[in-house]
């Protein structure tokens, strides 16, 4: 049965603790599924997010206002099944248990890990990438054998009454159970006992949904965000650096945990990369009204945010470059803002929209300065082909991935482990660490009928142990 939208939230909220005990009840009954269960879940969810890949496109743009058709099926649709796909194909390479080495010492004996599903996954979406970021954390619960409940953005109710839906046609509710309704329902779902928790979302919020699974001592990973920096190299390819930046920047309108959050840009080619930059992002939108490719603000509530962080650069004396005459309803338009300093709100908060700083640099020591005196970000790009740079970039900064000559790629890279690092979160998810993310490394250790242990177990002090402490001890 699904759940009710018609309920207030305090009757959602209620509903969480028996739907918990259902699927915590359902996994007990069967706490190992094997391989082919696992594949059938994943077919499942295959067949049900591509056999209605035209309902989810119209259900998140009415969310937004208007989300571009392209945009959705490139970064949520396409991701999401090329994920499914890629853990059906290697899914019994990972179920299988890993033979591990036993120390002279201790033989004869064998060791291994034993891969164990955890029990009842809890999955907190957000409203900027609904559908992926639901299905994504989804394929590596269930590829290690989990139930899952997942807790959809209030502001994107159409894709989660549809997914809703959708995943309720081809679940029961005891295996994965899709969960509606405000902030206050959010806030009981992050304090239920799951036997892990992953919540993507703000660094602010994070940090009180792991408060929150404290309680529990539950496990969590938090894909958050920060201020990811793009640094364009002094003999890169400007051209490129700046039509790779723009791309990351204009993608949802910005409204990405990756996306380059400001550049660095050497200030001798500042000038030549704002209009490179401008160039690239006219020639995505030749124009703003009635474009259907150019993504609208999620609401009024972000778009005041956006323009609060516009009119209070302006106020503290950035420069403001509008890359369009206007926008239209929620359609922000692009801005370049150059001299900004730390006072201003667009360096202190993670934009998240079509606002983009560019910084000057003198040295690429300056800028692993800059980026290192502040916190560590979810992403962090490099445009340019030296060797020397990008080494350095790598043994001096910490973030939770890297890109060099393009930006938000390596996200899509299944082979890959997407995570953050410090404020930009902790944990990993996406293929292979999906999998270890949400199963416990059980250690296994065994004996044969021969058990040379018994040989150092008291009393002490015997001529034999006397020999094995000269062998082994040293």
């Amino acid at each position: 049965m699904l759940l009710d939208t018609s309920r207030d939230a305090h009757a959602e909220t209620q509903h969480l603790q028996p739907l918990l005990a259902a699927q915590r009840s359902a996994f007990q009954a069967r706490p190992m599924p094997d391989l082919e269960q696992r594949l059938q879940w994943l077919d499942a969810l295959y067949r049900v997010i591509s056999g209605n890949r035209q309902a989810l496109v119209r259900a998140i743009s009415a969310d937004f206002g208007n989300r571009s058709a392209d945009e959705t099926l490139l970064a949520e649709v396409m991701p999401s099944l090329h994920g499914i796909r890629y853990a059906r194909r290697h899914l019994a390479r990972w179920m299988k248990p890993s033979r591990r080495r036993v120390g002279l010492a201790f033989q004869p004996a064998s060791a291994r890990v034993v891969y164990q599903p955890l029990g009842v996954v809890g999955i907190i979406v957000p409203w900027n990438y609904p559908l992926y970021l639901a299905i994504g954390p989804l394929i590596g619960a269930l590829a290690a054998g989990n139930h899952a409940m997942l807790k959809m953005s209030e502001a994107t109710p159409a894709t989660g009454r549809l997914l809703r839906d959708l995943l309720g046609q081809v679940f029961a509710e005891h295996e994965v159970a899709v969960v509606l309704g405000d902030a206050e329902t959010g806030r009981a779902f992050s304090r239920l006992p799951f036997d892990h928790l992953l919540f993507t979302g703000s660094t602010a919020v994070g940090r009180q949904v792991m408060q929150a699974a404290a309680a529990n001592l539950t496990p969590v990973t938090l894909e958050l965000g920060g201020k990811s920096p793009a640094i364009v190299s002094v003999d890169g390819d400007l051209q490129q650096a700046a039509a790779n930046i723009a791309f990351g920047k204009t993608l949802n309108a910005g409204q990405t945990c990756v996306a380059p959050d400001y550049a660095l840009v050497p200030a001798q080619r500042l000038d030549d990369f704002v209009e490179a930059y401008r160039q690239a992002v006219q020639r995505f939108f030749p124009r703003l009204a009635d474009n259907p490719d150019y993504t609208s603000i999620i609401n009024e509530r972000h778009l005041a945010r956006l323009q609060h962080y516009l009119a209070d650069a302006r106020t503290r004396g950035a420069r403001v470059l509008p890359l369009f005459d206007e926008g239209q309803g929620r359609r922000l338009p692009h801005h370049l803002l150059l001299d900004v300093s730390d006072e201003m709100l667009v360096m202190q908060e993670e934009i998240f929209g079509p606002l983009l700083p560019v910084l000057p640099y003198t040295s690429l020591d300056q800028a692993i300065a800059y980026v290192n005196a502040r916190p560590r970000p979810l992403a962090l790009y490099y445009f340019g082909r030296n060797r020397a740079e990008q080494r350095q970039l790598l043994e001096r900064t910490h973030s939770g991935g890297v890109c060099f000559n393009d930006a938000l790629m390596h996200v899509a890279q299944d082979d890959l482990p997407f995570g953050g690092i410090g404020d930009s979160g902790m944990g990993h998810y996406h293929g292979r660490e999906g999998f270890l993310t949400f199963s416990k490394a059980r250690a296994l250790f065994s004996r044969p009928r021969l058990n040379a242990a018994r040989l150092i177990y008291p009393p002490y002090g015997g001529r034999l142990q006397r020999l094995l402490h000269k062998l082994l001890v040293r």
